[in-house]
Parts: C-alpha cells; sequence; structure tokens
C-alpha cells in the first residue's frame, strides 16, 4: 500500500495504489484563491497545502479503508515545482512516513504524469513515446523502463509551455483563469480556420521535436490588438478556436514525427493540456490514420494529483528501489532524468 503526496502547485494531492490498482485519489485545490490574481500566487498556494493536507489524506485513507498503520511506503514530490509548496508537501509526507514506520520515496513531478496511464491502461509498452502537456511544462519523451533506466528528452519547450500560452492568451481574450479550460469552452462555438495562427518551430531545418509557443503566444495579442485598434468587436470564440487548433496540430505533428522516428507503436498523452478536447480529438485522429495506440489518462488524472506519485511510488517499491534519504529535500527546477528524485538538503551558507 503506497500513500502519493503531491504538492508541486496549487493542488494537494493525495493517493493509494497497490501492485499498480488505484484505491483512492482525493484532490484539493486552491484554484478559486488564486482566480482573480490571473495565476498562482506561491505563498497563497504554500498555504492553502498546509490547511488541505491532513483533511485531505484522511479522506483518501477513509476512502481505501485503511489505517495509517496499513500503509506500506510513502511518495512525495520533491520537485519540480513551486519551493514552499514542496516544502509543505514534503513536511507532511515525512510525517507520516515517521509515525507509520515506513520508508519514504522522493518521486519527480513529472514522471508521475508518465505514470498516470498506469492506473488507467496497465503497464507503459516498453518503449512509448509520451507527450507531456501542462500549464508549466511541455515535453516529448522517449520512455522504457520509466523507474529503472534514465529518461530519454527527444524535445522540450524553449520559452512557454502549451498550457502557459493558454494562460496568457486567455487574458488577452478577457477568459477568465485558468485559461486551458476557458479557451476550450470558449472554442465549441468559433472557427479554427478563422485565424491563420502560425505553428512554430515545423518548418524545414527547425528542431522536429523543440517546441516555442511564445511567438503564437504574441501573435494571437497582436490579432486581437488589430481588432481594438480597428474599434471592432473582438471574435473570441473564433480566437480560441484558431489558437487551440494551432497548438494540438504542432503538438500532435510532433508526437507522431517522434513515434515514426523511433519506431514506435504507441503514444501516451499526459498533463493538464491532455483535458484539452482538440488536442485529444487531434491525437486520436493522427494516431488512427498512422496505426499508432493512443493512451490517455482519465479526465481526473491528467491534472495534478496524488494518484499519480503513489504510482511511482509502486513501481518503486516493486522494482527494489532504495527509498530517500533521511534529509531528502525538494529541488524546484529538478530537470527530469529519473522518476526517483532524492536531492539533499544543502548546508546552510556561513556568515563571514
Amino acid at each position: 500500500m503506497v500513500l502519493g503526496i503531491e504538492s508541486s502547485c496549487d493542488e494537494t494531492g493525495a493517493g493509494i495504489v497497490q501492485d499498480g490498482r488505484l484505491l483512492a485519489h482525493v484532490v484539493a485545490t486552491s484554484m478559486d484563491e488564486h482566480a482573480r490574481f490571473g495565476g498562482v500566487v506561491p505563498e497563497i498556494a504554500a498555504r492553502a497545502h498546509l490547511h488541505s493536507f491532513n483533511p485531505v489524506v484522511r479522506e483518501a485513507l477513509d476512502r481505501a479503508g485503511l489505517r495509517i498503520g496499513q500503509i506500506d511506503a510513502v511518495a512525495v514530490t520533491t520537485g519540480p515545482g513551486l519551493s514552499g509548496a514542496l516544502q509543505v508537501g514534503l513536511a507532511g509526507a515525512k510525517s507520516v512516513a515517521y509515525a507509520a514506520g515506513v520508508p519514504l520515496y522522493g518521486v519527480h513531478h513529472l514522471a508521475g504524469h508518465v505514470a498516470a496511464d498506469t492506473l488507467e491502461h496497465g503497464p507503459l509498452p516498453e518503449p512509448c513515446v509520451v507527450l507531456i502537456v501542462s500549464g508549466g511544462h511541455t515535453s516529448l519523451l522517449l520512455v522504457r523502463d520509466l523507474v529503472r533506466e534514465p529518461i530519454l528528452h527527444l524535445g522540450d519547450t524553449l520559452d512557454d509551455a502549451a498550457g502557459e500560452c493558454f494562460d496568457k492568451v486567455a487574458r488577452i481574450l478577457g477568459l477568465p483563469y485558468p485559461g486551458g479550460p476557458a479557451i476550450d469552452r470558449a472554442a465549441r462555438s468559433g472557427d479554427p480556420k478563422a485565424v491563420a495562427f502560425p505553428r512554430p518551430l515545423t518548418r524545414p531545418g527547425d528542431d522536429p521535436y523543440a517546441f516555442s509557443f511564445s511567438g503564437l503566444k504574441t501573435a494571437a495579442a497582436r490579432w486581437v490588438e488589430r481588432h481594438v485598434q480597428r474599434g471592432e468587436e473582438v471574435p473570441v470564440a473564433d480566437g480560441a478556436a484558431a489558437l487551440q487548433e494551432a497548438v494540438a496540430d504542432v503538438l500532435t505533428r510532433k508526437a507522431l514525427a517522434a513515434c515514426r522516428a523511433y519506431d514506435v507503436k504507441t503514444l501516451i498523452v499526459v498533463g493538464g493540456v491532455a483535458a484539452n478536447s482538440r488536442v485529444r480529438a487531434l491525437a486520436e485522429k493522427r494516431c488512427a490514420s498512422a496505426g499508432i495506440e493512443l493512451r490517455v489518462p482519465p479526465m481526473t488524472l491528467c491534472t495534478d494529483n496524488g494518484a499519480m506519485i503513489a504510482a511511482v511510488g509502486d513501481l518503486l517499491v516493486r522494482a527494489g528501489a532504495e527509498p530517500a534519504p533521511l534529509d531528502v529535500s525538494i529541488d524546484p527546477s529538478a530537470p527530469l532524468e529519473y522518476a526517483s528524485l532524492n536531492p539533499l538538503a544543502r548546508p546552510a551558507a556561513r556568515v563571514a
């Protein structure tokens, strides 16, 4: 029985996994508290984690019908993420592990997103291509054994992540935060061909697996400005639909190219933007045409949650991995190299 704790941003999550089976999954979000600021405020997020940690863990145990003494291991996100938010989750996880007398495992947040798919579709095919798309990350990975082998980065975003682009353009269009769901809703009544937004890094000679969404965001801003300068009403639905189409096109085009280049038959799309309806639909269409299996977790496992961290912890335990040391700390900017992430606390700087 592995208890997973996630607190890297604005969701406090606890999940319980046993032998690849999800037994409980609880998330408390502070999103409403951040909405009036148009983005996540780190201090507010950290305080929300403090208030939510105990209730979320208790509810997860109750849903699974377990007592704390029946937990065999605790897994926790140790990076990347907001420093204060990660510290709250790690401190709470250490306390639970100590009270239960069980080992603690540090987990890379992005590896958690990859492992989330196993809770719905079973073990990951070896190898598989994984597209991680979220508010802070856009990466294309080649994954073999998630917890035993290094994770190969085929490409990453050079600037804004896909979800970050959605958030920023949503604000420009006058849509609420978070931008991803707002863009998705507005796009339903829009024409995706109404605006010829660019497809960044898709020309011959460009890096085939790298992403860049800053220019797309700027193009959307200039399009809105032109309407405002002419005194015209901004066709928000058309803008949202065209933006969404551009993002989905770039993401799926590059992911399918990676599958073909590495002769991989399974594409896994994970992260918060994997919940976007157009990204899912276009990925399904293109994978079907290419004869590639598409796996996408259910919506509740796409956004940040403790279940995905528990899934990695479960894999680490079954692989015989070493637990985290007692002085394990956080790494807010940790690169994704391995699923296990056990940074050590840095000694305090000496004052002369």
